[in-house]
């Protein structure tokens, strides 16, 4: 073209958990069954909303004409107002219903929030990082995400001194990001870790940002704490939030930010200023989901049902923990929060000369002819699908320079989740001595 229209950060917009599917399509093509573990969706596992949430949204649907019209830039008031409300009644704090701004789930929450930083200012976010945010942060500099390393050894722990030496030395970081739960891994973070990291971000003058879409879902032995309980009144700070994950409601995409400490720096007011002015060229969020939100949490049947599906997904990441803890090459830790898991490979384990046994020829040949492209834990992932039908996803599709991959807690049958982690604890037993 007469122009290079190709935005410089185009090469780092990568989704490994929908790209390996479209190898996984094309061996079910060639009569593989695939059992997909690669994305958490709830409803796509089998999780069966409840009829009084579905009756909630069905009456605004009848009942209420303005559910079909726009809503207000930052949402509907009534949400905004809610949400404040929750948090003065959860943990007294003070947020102002105009520091709330809803997004076409967090994807698009997500997307702006990085669009709209200094091209020269980076976020530094963990090690495996959840790919939305890596490649979204790395398409904004146009360059690699910068991260943190979250240790296997220590319990998926933020490294901290790893932290403190990337933000010290590299003048460019203006901000870190947190998952809490952690998404790959399932960790959740304690609340000295997050003091820590609060007490970084106040001593090199950042914000900081916490991706909590998981907050609600959580069963560890420590209660979740929410960022805004910890960064006092002086550190900036945007929390995410949304519906999809614990209603859960994925296809509403309904998210929102919560803005913290606004007022004590000028240079944050501003850019926070232009996410708003942002969603506005945007007009408006889906006004369905706010105005079933305030109706859902509040319903006294909505903490017990929650409390519900903790207890199933604690019994999953109990019996995975199981299974894999007795598989030699691997670091398996319990997961804690969200429902994922992550397995990593020990350093020196693979090579690209391993596979698994694949008795139908045309998958074979497939596999055959795109792994020596793809990285060590990429081939396993592939063999593992021609092999054995199933699709988990690499690590190394988290920007993470572990091999290993994650699987769900979310397959609805105990009996075909205990099952599918049995073959794959065989199928890494036969890969590693191959």
């Amino acid at each position: 073209m007469r122009n290079n229209i190709v935005h410089p950060g185009a090469d780092e917009l990568t989704y490994e958990i929908r790209e390996i599917v479209e190898a996984g399509r094309e061996l079910e093509k060639k009569g593989i069954r695939m059992h997909w573990e690669n994305i958490g969706d709830p409803v796509a596992k089998g999780v069966t909303i409840p009829e009084w949430i579905k009756n909630i949204v069905s009456d605004i649907i009848t009942n209420d004409d303005s559910s079909y019209g726009y809503s207000p830039t930052k949402g509907l008031l009534e949400a905004r107002q809610f949400i404040s409300n929750l948090r003065k009644r959860q943990s007294g704090v003070t947020l102002d219903p105009e520091d709330i701004l809803f997004f076409n789930g967090l994807g698009d929450a997500i997307s702006i929030v990085y669009t709209y930083l200094n091209r020269g200012s980076r976020v530094i976010g963990p090690n495996p990082a959840y790919p939305t945010h890596s490649s979204a942060e790395g398409a904004h500099a146009g360059s690699r995400h910068i991260t943190y390393r979250l240790n296997p050894y220590r319990n998926w722990l933020p490294d901290m001194e790893d932290i403190r030496n990337k933000v010290k030395y590299n003048p460019s970081v203006a901000g870190i990001l947190i998952i809490n739960p952690d998404n790959p891994t399932g960790m959740v973070y304690p609340k000295r870790v997050l003091q820590e990291i609060v007490s970084i971000a106040r001593e090199f003058d950042l914000f900081l940002i916490s991706d909590e879409i998981y907050a609600n879902i959580y069963y560890g032995t420590d209660r979740m704490v929410p960022l805004y309980e910890v960064i006092g009144n002086d550190v900036p700070a945007i929390v995410m939030r949304g519906l999809s994950k614990e209603v859960p409601w994925p296809g509403a995409r309904c998210g929102w930010i919560e803005v913290y400490n606004k007022k004590t720096d000028p240079i944050f007011a501003r850019y926070i200023k232009s996410l708003v002015d942002a969603k506005t060229l945007e007009v408006c969020s889906t006004t369905l989901p706010q105005k079933a939100l305030p109706k859902i949490l509040s319903d006294p049947r909505y903490q017990p049902y929650l409390k519900e599906r903790a207890l199933q997904y604690r019994k999953k990441a109990d019996m995975a923990y199981r299974i894999f803890k007795e598989v030699e090459g691997v670091i398996a830790l319990r997961p804690e929060g969200a429902f994922y898991m992550s397995v990593v490979f020990e350093d020196g384990v693979l090579n690209k000369k391993q596979s698994l046994h694949i008795a139908n020829q045309d998958a074979k040949e497939y596999t055959e002819r795109v792994i020596p492209a793809v990285s060590l834990d990429k081939q396993f992932a592939y063999y593992l699908m021609a092999g054995a039908g199933i699709c988990v996803v690499p690590l190394s599709g988290f920007n993470s320079d572990l091999y290993g991959f994650r699987i769900t807690l979310l397959e609805a049958s105990a009996e075909v989740f205990e099952e599918n982690l049995r073959i794959i604890a065989q199928k890494i037993k036969e890969y590693l001595k191959s």
